[in-house]
């Protein structure tokens, strides 16, 4: 069940000081009425401030954004329903374990996100053409993959690389999706592009380069679509769970993040995989952690020791860059696992995960 909750979000009428500003949560009683429920945002509302909300569908809670101001508790603590007010310190508010401490969990494509399960998603860096998608889609189905993988879009270093097919790439996914059943991610660079790419992708993925496109977080916010957001190259943690929380403002609760290795001194590897990040993340947040060892690592033969410590550390799934013929490849073949060896990590994957109480299912 899709998880939503009533957020009432405040806006004074004069402007608080940014250190001034806080959030906390009204938690109403599971016997608080709709009339309950209906005073604390007309008390919002009497007061001056603007309100937001949509109805939850099963515990109540109201995040109140404002100046914290001492006369807010007590009012709203009296009120008939209100079981509790928790005060959230943390400046990612609801992305915070403060505003919720049961991990979030979704479904897609009839697979659970965030659940005890660890959810696959495999497929090539960019789609590069017809039959290519469509046998590695094949091929990661068959060796346990839950979603399909691809860049129809590509954000490159360098103009003169290969930028990926556009539309046709998503029409390409599309039929892979149509022949295999598996969902699609891809990602999406710009904010004109959300909607487009929304008519294809069951999930869109924020790259690591766009984690603080603000427009780009607010469009697929609004999108109500399924995002993957990806942790900057040299982002602190804070800063990837604040781009989360603008995802997060429009009332879209199907988030993930994802680990995908940062910038470090070091050269041997294209990324230092910080996996203190997974269990930092788990612990400050409840959003679902996506491993991506194949950015952490940018060198095939690291790949699977990476995704199995992912694993270890807490991850709730992962995603892997698999091409049919990596030497081949446009775009990141030396980090590409051919399908047989995706196969195989699958398989011992699967066994790290039920030494960790989780498990891989097909």
């Amino acid at each position: 069940m899709r998880e939503s909750y009533l957020f009432l979000s405040i806006s004074f009428l004069y402007l608080p000081s940014l250190s001034s500003i806080q959030m906390m949560i009204v938690i109403m009683a599971a016997q608080a009425t709709s009339k309950n429920k209906a005073d604390v945002i007309a008390w919002a509302e009497d007061a001056g401030f603007d309100t937001h909300f949509s109805e939850g569908e099963e515990t109540t809670i109201i995040g109140v954004i404002g100046d914290g101001r001492p006369v807010v508790k007590e009012q709203i603590g009296r009120m008939p329903g209100v079981e509790r007010i928790v005060p959230i310190l943390k400046p990612f508010k609801i992305a915070s374990r403060e505003f919720k401490q049961k991990n979030t969990h979704f479904n897609i494509g009839g697979h659970e996100i965030g659940g005890k399960g660890l959810v696959l998603m495999a497929g090539p860096c960019s789609v590069e053409s017809r039959s290519q998608i469509i046998e590695t889609a094949h091929a990661v189905k068959e060796a346990g993959a839950h979603i399909l993988r691809g860049g129809a879009y590509k954000p490159r270093s360098s103009p003169y690389s290969f930028q990926g097919l556009g539309e046709e790439g998503l029409k390409y996914l599309a039929e892979a999706r149509e022949e295999t059943g598996l969902p699609i991610i891809t990602e999406v660079m710009e904010p004109a592009l959300v909607p487009l790419v929304c008519e294809y992708a069951d999930i869109l993925q924020i790259g690591a380069r766009n984690m603080q496109n603000y427009a780009l977080l607010h469009a697929v916010g609004k999108s109500q679509h399924p995002v993957l957001l990806k942790r900057g190259m040299s982002s602190l943690i804070e800063e990837w769970l604040m781009s989360a929380e603008y995802i997060l403002s429009h009332g879209n609760t199907r988030v993930m993040l994802s680990e995908r290795g940062i910038r470090t001194f070091e050269t041997y590897t294209r990324n230092t995989f910080d996996i203190n990040a997974i269990a930092v993340a788990k612990h400050l947040s409840h959003l679902p952690i996506i491993a991506d060892p194949s950015h952490a690592t940018g060198k095939w033969e690291y790949v699977a020791a990476a995704a199995k410590a992912s694993i270890a550390a807490g991850a709730d799934g992962l995603i892997i860059e698999v091409h049919p013929n990596p030497a081949e490849a446009l775009s990141d073949g030396m980090q590409s696992l051919k399908p047989e060896r995706f196969a195989k990590l699958v398989t011992d994957m699967r066994r790290v995960a039920l030494a960790v109480d989780r498990d891989i299912t097909k």
